[in-house]
């Protein structure tokens, strides 16, 4: 089992990466630049010739665009300049060996591409991105078959849906099955992501993320914080533990059924993201769980949960369960056991 993780441009970061490059398979990175959105905002731009120049210290590890904005501005579909502009970049990092393949979550925006320069699009693998949620046989085969119609190359790999962390039954029966149909397609799954389970927040989220990108002004922080995720968290914290993410101790589970497990937190910094993959490298964490999630790293600042501490069955338990909390007293039982909260402090933003 090996990893995809993200990519930021820092040498010392980057060192971290080549070290451990038996473990590392690929990384996934922003473009860094205005005319490219992702599904994140944007906390910084570098020129396209700095990034390439990061991207060649990586040496054979393989490297994947993000692209994977929920959505894009509609008249940028048919603005063919602009998309032009977009595949000459790409084109740039094609040309200096730093470019595999892109993410893509716009079905639209990813043909758009492939009209507009099928040269570009051919050297290309398109991955479709975690977000469509592909949790079934049936959806797996309906995106590759009208991604195949397009220009790009099938992908190496495919990213399953975090819910399939806590299904391990339907996660071993898709396995077998993208198996048995497309040979050689690698599965990968999401272990830190640290989600609602089956979050009902998520396609809004991911869309007032990209209305924000194309300059509607939207602060998804607040809105998370008075009406969503945020919230829902900070009045029910013994829920956290539903959400699919896999502890470093428990991947075991899933060596015989996926190749890939792919690492978020990009946004998290060099420090963080560094224990992230270390963590999950040593298949072993001492500290606060919520130091490796993602989406919970707000609440880290306020709960510390002793991830070595959480029992042995807890992933079982967590796979097997109904998901009812108002029947079940379990997850109450890790909070009350296994958690404390911290006191107030000034976070180190260095």
């Amino acid at each position: 089992m090996r990893f995809d993780v993200p990519f930021i441009p820092n040498s010392e970061y980057m060192r971290f990466i080549l070290d451990r490059e038996e473990q590392i398979e690929s990384v996934h990175f922003s473009f860094y630049q205005n005319e490219i959105i992702d599904a994140r905002h944007k906390l910084r731009l570098i020129n396209i010739e700095q990034l390439i120049g990061h991207l060649k210290h990586l040496g054979k590890v393989r490297k994947f665009l993000l692209v994977n904005s929920r959505l894009h501005h509609p008249d940028g579909y048919f603005n063919r300049k602009e998309l032009q502009a977009v595949l000459n970049k790409m084109a740039l990092l094609l040309d200096a060996d730093v470019l595999d393949g892109i993410v893509y979550a716009d079905q639209y925006f990813l043909q758009a591409l492939s009209d507009t320069d099928s040269e570009v699009a051919t050297h290309l693998e398109a991955i479709p991105s975690i977000n469509f949620m592909l949790d079934t046989y049936d959806k797996v085969h309906s995106v590759l078959d009208v991604l195949s119609t397009t220009y790009f190359k099938a992908p190496s790999r495919i990213i399953l849906d975090r819910a399939l962390n806590r299904q391990p039954k339907q996660l071993r029966q898709i396995a077998e099955k993208c198996r048995q149909a497309i040979p050689g397609l690698k599965l990968a799954i999401l272990a830190n992501e640290g989600c609602i389970y089956h979050c009902p927040f998520k396609q809004v989220h991911d869309g007032h993320i990209a209305l924000s990108n194309i300059g509607t002004h939207s602060d998804t922080y607040e809105i998370n914080r008075s009406f969503g995720c945020m919230r829902y968290f900070r009045e029910n914290p013994d829920r956290l533990f539903k959400s699919p993410f896999i502890r470093p101790e428990d991947l075991h589970r899933y060596d015989d059924t996926v190749e890939l497990v792919k690492l978020c937190g990009r946004t998290l910094g060099k420090a963080n993201l560094e224990r992230i993959i270390q963590a999950y490298i040593d298949r072993r964490y001492d500290g606060n769980l919520l130091d490796l999630l993602d989406a919970l790293d707000w609440m880290a600042d306020e709960l510390f949960i002793a991830n070595r501490q959480l029992p042995d069955d807890f992933a079982d338990n967590l796979s097997e369960c109904a998901k009812d909390c108002r029947e079940c007293a379990y997850c109450y039982e890790l909070l009350n056991q296994h958690t404390y909260r911290l006191g107030f402090r000034f976070k180190d933003l260095r």
